[in-house]
């Protein structure tokens, strides 16, 4: 499939593709990837960016070494390279007409279902509203996650939120390369990887940059979660002018290709659940329309059963009492009970507040 058939497209940027060895800011580069997203934006593509460079902001701010800081000092650089960052990008796209906006992420957000939920819930609006989400990763109250550098897993994350059907992960090399390209002149570059065995990890290499401490280990680990999940992933040379252009064109770069499909790794991840919080039990009406692929709606909802709230793994069961679906709610029990058997546009009378209209969304229900 690669770039050309890809709807949804995350890429993440290193922090040495910002700040080069001089601690100077690479503009001119920045001005060039903000024509590749231009670019894409004009074939319709909805692009997400996960944007490293916090920490290495903030030092060049302060003037500073990134080297030897501690974790309690890292957040308060991170804090203050937080604006510096968004100042950047803004003072760029703004010139190319592209909106952007900020979500600051940790690992932790999206490991929990709910909160992974309403990050994909923001990326939606924030499509339709034709913005370009730009994540940082929240290294101001993170722990482990400066120490390692874990933007790369990171980017996966989003990636696998988002139902992204590409994540380019923007390095300081080409890609993956049988040796270490630095050190050995006969290193070959491995165009296509299918599945990622011991030989594959083992001939990953760390990166040598100041700037940037997630090594070719950490994309190894990103790309088994994408894998997993639908999304193939690419790692090519950001330093380049154009890199997505160059991506495109002469696809120099290492593809690591989806082992299932979007839909079948979301299946799994929403049927997998071993303990679900609760239950819904419908109508015919609502299990009808769930069998032709639409959401299911409070008018068809007859009872609520257990305690959970939204975005928590529900099961949805007929009159019967017999398990036809499962999935995530987009209601807490308690909203439930207040709105089931009334019509969608009754939700805001009934809550007292604007919410979505539907309990479980389409894409966040899976049939048994």
């Amino acid at each position: 499939m690669y770039l050309k058939d890809s709807k949804i497209i995350v890429i993440k940027i290193g922090s040495s593709l910002l700040i080069d060895d001089k601690k100077k800011v690479r503009k001119k580069w920045l001005t060039e990837f903000a024509k590749d997203i231009q670019e894409l934006i004009k074939q319709n593509k909805k692009i997400i960016i996960v944007s490293s460079g916090a920490i290495a902001m903030g030092c060049k701010k302060l003037n500073i070494s990134k080297k030897n800081l501690k974790i309690d000092k890292s957040q308060a650089v991170a804090s203050i390279g937080q604006i510096e960052l968004m100042n950047l990008f803004s003072e760029i796209f703004v010139k190319l007409k592209i909106n952007i906006s900020q979500i600051l992420l940790t690992l932790e957000d999206t490991e929990q279902r709910r909160r992974a939920l309403n990050a994909k819930r923001t990326f939606d609006n924030l499509f339709k509203l034709g913005f370009v989400p730009i994540v940082n990763e929240n290294d101001t109250i993170a722990t482990s996650e400066i120490k390692y550098g874990d933007n790369d897993r990171l980017a996966s994350r989003v990636a696998q939120i988002s139902g992204a059907d590409s994540l380019i992960l923007l390095s300081d090399v080409d890609g993956l390369y049988t040796h270490n390209p630095k050190i050995y002149k006969n290193a070959k570059l491995i165009k296509e990887i299918k599945n990622i065995d011991k030989d594959i990890e083992k001939i990953a290499t760390k990166s040598i940059s100041e700037h940037g401490t997630g090594g070719m280990k950490t994309k190894i680990d990103a790309a088994k979660i994408c894998q997993l999940s639908g999304c193939q992933m690419v790692i090519a040379n950001g330093l380049l002018s154009r890199p997505i252009k160059k991506i495109t064109e002469e696809n120099n770069c290492t593809w690591f290709l989806p082992k299932v499909s979007k839909l079948a790794a979301r299946k799994k991840w929403i049927i997998s659940s071993i303990s679900p919080k609760g239950a819904l039990i419908i109508d015919d009406g609502a299990k009808r329309a769930l069998s032709n692929g639409k959401s299911l709606l409070a008018a068809g909802i007859k009872k609520v059963s257990g305690r959970f709230s939204k975005g928590d793994h529900i099961k949805v069961l007929d009159r019967n009492n017999y398990e036809c679906a499962r999935g995530l709610s987009s209601f807490s029990s308690n909203e439930i009970e207040k709105i089931m058997g009334h019509h969608s546009k009754e939700i805001e009378k009934l809550l007292g507040y604007i919410s979505k209209s539907e309990v479980i969304h389409k894409d966040d229900i899976v049939e048994v």
